[in-house]
């Protein structure tokens, strides 16, 4: 279904709560602003066992602290998700390649964000990603829809791609750490091959 078609669009009564999974901190800025204008109650969850290495994973977690704090966002952190080896096993071979990986990936922080959300009694469900150019839109919203349709919380669609440069803006007057990639190995090698091709050559 396109995101354009999607009958997922609620509006927020009486403070309905959102459950948001944050991928990190600038790409969760304007996701947030925009939902709390709109009158819903939004609580972040931090679930992103793609971030790889963990070095990159724990600093875009600061990042993450430091932006719920500017923006008083209550937070779930789930790090136990992160597993470095159990990702790897999941994806290499099958998975790794181009959007077959994105689905995965999708799949597993979606899939968690709706299960967080049915267990702390939220109404809703959405995701930062749905804020970045980068991702891809439509299969994120495809995901969302069909992990959602078992019952529980609804996914909650809204393009928040308009307020690009806004989130840039704030977050760089903020200081927040801007990753250079993705989030996993795959995507990290993806945005520095044309520097390794250039010392092969």
């Amino acid at each position: 279904m396109s995101p354009l078609k999607s009958a997922s669009v609620p509006e927020a009564t009486s403070r309905a709560r959102v459950l948001l999974h944050v991928c990190c901190g600038p790409c969760s800025i304007v996701p947030v602003l925009r939902l709390r204008e709109e009158g819903f109650d939004v609580t972040g969850y931090f679930m992103n066992p793609n971030i790889q290495p963990l070095a990159e994973y724990l600093r875009r977690r600061e990042a993450m602290e430091q932006c719920a704090a500017r923006l008083e966002l209550p937070m779930i952190w789930q790090d136990d998700a992160w597993d470095l080896t159990r990702w790897l096993r999941d994806v290499a071979g099958t998975r790794d390649a181009g959007e077959l990986r994105c689905r995965y990936c999708y799949g597993t922080r979606l899939e968690a964000t709706r299960h967080m959300a049915d267990k702390g009694g939220f109404a809703l469900f959405t995701s930062s990603l749905l804020y970045s150019r980068y991702q891809r839109h439509e299969v994120i919203v495809e995901t969302a829809e069909a992990v959602a349709t078992d019952g529980g919380p609804t996914f909650l669609y809204r393009d928040f791609r308009s307020g690009w440069q806004e989130g840039i803006d704030i977050s760089k007057e903020w200081g927040l750490y801007r990753q250079p990639y993705c989030g996993c190995v795959y995507s990290e090698a993806e945005r520095y091959a044309k520097s390794l091709a250039k010392k092969i050559l």
